[in-house]
């Protein structure tokens, strides 16, 4: 899987986020960034990223991902400040 096809599936499966992906075979980081993140505990925001993979992930094709979620507005904070 490359990390094109991961973000193709989280656009057509999660509305409303823009998605940078890295990594590589069953390996990738997630950063996702969406108003809809706004409100939600850590945990919620992490189920449904992993929610719209889940059968990938049940298939193998996903085996190791790490997920950061951010509302637009902590995204600029953090892509400001890369370090911290």
């Amino acid at each position: 899987m490359q990390p094109s096809d991961v973000k193709a599936l989280l656009e057509s499966r999660v509305d409303g986020c823009e998605f940078h992906i890295q990594g590589e075979g069953c390996n990738f980081q997630v950063i996702a960034v969406g108003d809809r993140f706004a409100g939600l505990t850590p945990v919620k925001r992490q189920q449904l990223i992993y929610g719209a993979l889940a059968e990938e992930i049940a298939s193998g094709a996903l085996h190791a991902i790490s997920i950061k979620t951010f509302t637009p507005d902590q995204w600029q904070v953090a892509a400001e400040n890369p370090g911290a």
